[in-house]
């Protein structure tokens, strides 16, 4: 009987308990609407919706680090685990606080794709929110910055070969941001910068100066870049006219290069005459060469060959108008960086028109 008594006791101050609960929450609850409501109703959402759930995580990644105002860039949240159809929302920081900006679905690799501009000036700070759904928790990402400025040249100011200095570090970025290929931006304006504005001045109809003034900047922020004709696949692509290497990757335009091709004038070898032309048409890489090839013409650094005795090699004189026999003259540091990259590989396409 006692047994019996100690466990009515216990039963009545549990009731007790939960009364007194219950009141609790009516009386804390959000207004009169929640009175009247079921336990089940009146239970915290947060809750219901956590337990058993598991951990997303999402990353931010930028298709550019640099873009310029107005300019459409590509911006990428990666979700895992990976699910179809999870919404995420891109935010932006104003004044402080990520209000929204976009939204988005997952793709079956959860992945979500937002295309932006911003036309600010300025660094623009951005973070991504995975929402949650009936078994995976939200989740933010790490903020990420992208930069959007535009290329200003001082007044009464040109930047050319032996420059330094913020500027140069500006246009550098700018310019690969673009494609024109000049190495790591290090705010020194070297041969391969020069190299590379000598490029975007054939791709925008300018004067071949090598140097960086006011109509080159309208240029540069305008986004000039040549338009290959490859639509699908990879392909090296020179073209003729404006004596420009390209490298296209899966049909789109990757990084562009200044080149001298075949000038035009007559030359003689073992006793017969040859006009200087690069040959046009459809090749392929076939022999390479990791090293110089010496003839009565001259030396080839590390020549990659497309056609016969036709290749594209380094030369220590590459400027803004062909002069060569006929090969694709490029700079050495860009051949250098062709080899470590393996642009070139035997057998890719060679378009040359």
């Amino acid at each position: 009987m006692a047994g019996r008594g100690l466990l009515e006791r216990r039963v009545l101050w549990s009731l007790s308990i939960i009364a007194a609960l219950s009141s609790a929450v009516i009386a804390s609850g959000a207004g009169a609407a929640q009175v009247g409501k079921s336990p089940a109703a009146l239970r915290p959402a947060s809750v219901a919706s956590t337990t058993g759930m598991r951990v997303s995580h999402i990353s931010l990644v930028l298709a550019a680090n640099y873009v310029r105002p107005g300019q459409l860039t590509t911006i990428t949240a990666v979700v895992a685990p990976r699910a179809d159809g999870r919404i995420v929302i891109l935010r932006r920081q104003r004044d402080g606080v990520f209000v929204n900006l976009k939204s988005a679905r997952t793709n079956r690799r959860g992945i979500a794709t937002f295309r932006c501009s911003f036309n600010t000036l300025g660094p623009v700070y951005l973070r991504a929110k995975v929402v949650a759904n009936e078994t995976l928790r939200a989740a933010n990402s790490v903020p990420a910055v992208e930069q959007v400025n535009e290329f200003v040249l001082t007044a009464n100011t040109t930047l050319a070969l032996g420059s330094s200095g913020p500027q140069v570090l500006l246009l550098q970025k700018q310019m690969s941001e673009l494609g024109y290929w000049l190495g790591t931006p290090n705010g020194v304006f070297g041969d391969a910068t020069q190299q590379a504005v000598y490029a975007l001045e054939k791709t925008a109809g300018l004067a071949r100066t090598g140097v960086v003034d006011a109509q080159f900047a309208a240029a540069l922020n305008a986004g000039a870049v040549p338009h290959p004709r490859t639509t699908s696949g990879n392909a090296i692509e020179v073209d003729l006219e404006h004596d420009l290497v390209m490298f296209v990757k899966n049909g789109s335009l990757q990084y562009v290069l200044n080149t001298s091709t075949g000038g035009g004038y007559t030359y003689y070898q073992d006793g017969a005459s040859y006009v200087a032309l690069t040959p046009r048409g459809v090749y392929s890489i076939g022999r390479v060469v990791d090293g110089w090839v010496i003839d009565s013409l001259g030396a080839l650094w590390r020549p990659r060959f497309f056609y016969e005795g036709f290749a594209i090699h380094g030369d220590t004189y590459v400027p803004a108008v062909p002069v060569s026999h006929g090969c694709v003259r490029v700079s050495m540091e860009a051949i250098d960086w062709i080899w470590a990259e393996n642009l070139a590989p035997v057998g890719m396409k060679v378009w040359v028109y």
